[in-house]
């Protein structure tokens, strides 16, 4: 149910960043903008890799920079936390990358990416030992999606990504993967993008 409202939540930024980009528009779609920056946010939906009713959701939030001809760099912060299975109490899985993308390549309002990313994870899950029961641990992590231009400042994202938890508890890493669907606001417009807007 919550999940249900945060999807709604996207769909009502997304319409309103359109409303706002179709009333106010009266650059070219084609035209370079100011610093590439954009900020974004999302609802994921992941594997934990961890015990048993492994699928829980959370938000995340993401901001980037491209640097030159499709190639950037971003930030972001995830947490994993809602609608935790019976079986997982206590049971949250944060994480806080930064990385690099490219998004070089383009076709009409799609727009392909990759993204590689490292920095820290933090989990809580349940154990028998009251005095531990969270800890943190270095995450690589990598994916890609698209990004479907809605204006010139504003692309629905979707996104997956398969992460290395480094040697959770031992040799083994923990290995959570999932998807995101979220919205990206670029604070002066893509960089370069060559649409129709007939």
């Amino acid at each position: 149910m919550r999940t249900k409202a945060m999807l709604a939540v996207i769909a009502s930024v997304a319409i309103g960043f359109c409303a706002t980009e179709l009333s106010a528009q009266v650059a070219p779609a084609a035209q370079r903008g100011g610093f590439p920056i954009s900020i974004g946010f999302g609802m994921s939906g992941y594997n934990l890799d961890y015990g048993p009713g492994r699928w829980m959701e959370g938000p995340v939030i993401r901001a980037g920079f491209g640097i030159f001809h499709g190639l950037g760099v971003d930030v972001s912060a995830r947490s994993i936390f809602m609608n935790t299975p019976p079986e997982l109490t206590r049971m949250q899985q944060n994480t806080f990358l930064a990385g690099a993308f490219y998004d070089g390549w383009h076709k009409g309002r799609v727009n392909p990416f990759a993204r590689y990313a490292g920095g820290i994870g933090t989990i809580a899950f349940p154990s028998r030992n009251p005095l531990y029961t969270r800890d943190s641990y270095t995450v690589y992590a990598t994916g890609g999606g698209i990004e479907y231009q809605l204006t010139r400042k504003a692309v629905l994202r979707g996104e997956y990504e398969y992460q290395w938890w480094k040697q959770y508890h031992g040799p083994r890493d923990l290995n959570p993967q999932g998807v995101t669907l979220g919205v990206n606001y670029y604070l002066h417009g893509r960089h370069v993008r060559e649409y129709d807007q007939k």
